[in-house]
């Protein structure tokens, strides 16, 4: 069975296949799972037992502190790692670097696995430790943008949305595998064992899942909106001076076209893809990362209540991330982002208050709503819109850029600034202060913003 996968244009690309459609869809998600099995993996790690690992000579707070700031630092290697591999992928293709950056993540996350402690070589432990991160942080910064953009051009204009969520998906099942892992060690190890062996086990098993990702991506085709852009010719993107030498070029059909998307001012669309990122990104921060850390530390909680709250909140997530995706279908982009950053405004303080009560069940409820409405919702919402909001011909670029600063700005950032916060005031409003703040950056960018279903994704300028 063959359907028509993008909107036609004046370029030639190949007809893609519904089987076409469902490969690129297990990459996407085999990828995007293992990105951020390795995210959750790695927070986890930290808020549980690295800061006893890596960082036994100082007290619990500033080992979580350390902890978190290590943590953090990948985020700044996702950036580097989004405008080289961005740029990749808008000049040769989105194929070829979804490749490389599984290759990169998985390798750095099995050798997390095996570093050795403090406790054996002191300070190279930690230096080891970041050098990974960075490793790992650079592939991971454009891992799932490429995804993203991918799982977009390849789905039809009327199924974007719950095809494109299919990528939220991924980050739910890595997510749930992590924390189901986590649980799994914190409920059955002893504390010895799980600082001497046990934390290993989880890196050395995300192994097998790169390996299978590797296979599956060596058969998918390329995106089919790539080959129809007017500037791609023989599977590379025209440069700006060969598109500015062919300008008066007969022979070179769509040159008018292209000149136009190249004049176009940039920056507008960006601005309002990073405001949509920060709050989701913000809110995966503190629910998904801090919180774990700060239940254990801070609210002397068993340390099995976050991770099974967390491991809840991803099952429900399997329901709520395509009934997101859905709803941005069938009523737009925009009043979903607008309704799920403002209820998740208001959630915030209710929130904090059954945190912080000690009832395990009311903790748990707690946690499993904010994951699910301001984290995974938004997360379905993003992976389209962000898609729809860029041209073709900077689309992987721009959508990469606009997901890592925002990470950098909001989750990396967020949970070192919540721990300080939390420290020097011994109290939990920062954390619903961070919570409204984000998501109301978030409302604001998609009320100024322009409504993007159904966009014509082979068009090479922005939206707006």
């Amino acid at each position: 069975m063959t359907e028509s996968i993008a909107p036609p244009t004046t370029g030639q690309a190949e007809a893609r296949s519904t089987r076409d459609l469902a490969k690129v869809a297990i990459s996407g998600w085999l990828g995007t799972a293992m990105e951020f099995m390795d995210f959750q993996l790695y927070s986890l790690a930290a808020a549980i037992v690295f800061n006893k690992i890596f960082f036994p000579d100082v007290s619990p707070v500033i080992g979580l502190i350390a902890a978190m700031a290590t943590y953090g630092v990948g985020y700044v290697a996702r950036l580097f790692g989004a405008v080289y591999f961005g740029r990749m992928g808008d000049r040769i293709g989105r194929k070829k670097v979804l490749y490389i950056t599984i290759a990169l993540m998985g390798a750095s996350t099995t050798l997390i696995g095996v570093l050795p402690t403090y406790a054996m070589v002191g300070i190279w432990a930690p230096i080891l430790l970041v050098a990974l991160r960075l490793i790992q942080g650079f592939g991971a910064g454009a891992e799932i943008a490429g995804a993203t953009v991918m799982l977009a051009e390849f789905a039809s204009a009327r199924r974007r949305g719950i095809i494109s969520s299919l990528v939220c998906l991924g980050t739910n099942s890595g997510t749930l595998g992590a924390s189901a892992l986590w649980a799994i060690l914190v409920a059955s190890l002893s504390q010895e064992d799980l600082l001497s062996w046990g934390w290993r086990i989880p890196f050395l098993a995300s192994f097998v899942i790169m390996l299978f990702a590797v296979w599956i991506r060596r058969s998918i085709k390329e995106s089919p909106v790539f080959e129809q852009r007017a500037d791609v010719v023989d599977g590379v993107a025209l440069t700006k001076d060969k598109i500015k030498t062919a300008a008066k070029a007969p022979e070179l059909a769509g040159t008018s076209t292209i000149e136009a998307a190249l004049h176009q001012k940039k920056g507008k669309s960006f601005l309002i893809a990073l405001g949509l990122r920060f709050g989701q990104a913000g809110n995966s921060g503190l629910v998904q990362t801090f919180l774990v850390g700060y239940l254990a530390t801070v609210l002397l909680a068993d340390k099995t209540v976050g991770t099974n709250a967390i491991m809840y909140g991803s099952l429900l997530g399997f329901v709520t991330i395509p009934v997101i995706g859905l709803l941005g279908d069938r009523f737009g982009r925009r009043p979903l982002y607008l309704a799920l950053s403002a209820l998740t405004a208001v959630f915030a303080i209710p929130m904090m208050l059954m945190i912080t009560s000690g009832n395990t069940a009311i903790i748990t409820i707690a946690m499993v709503i904010g994951l699910n409405l301001g984290v995974l919702s938004l997360f379905a919402m993003e992976s389209v819109t962000m898609a729809e909001f860029f041209g073709a011909r900077t689309r992987f670029t721009q959508l990469a850029l606009a997901k890592e600063i925002g990470g950098i700005l909001a989750t990396a950032i967020g949970p070192l600034l919540a721990a300080t916060l939390t420290a020097v005031t011994g109290h939990w409003w920062p954390l619903a202060a961070m919570l409204i703040g984000y998501s109301l950056i978030t409302l604001v960018s998609a009320a100024v913003g322009p409504e993007v279903r159904g966009r014509d994704l082979v068009r090479l300028e922005d939206a707006v």
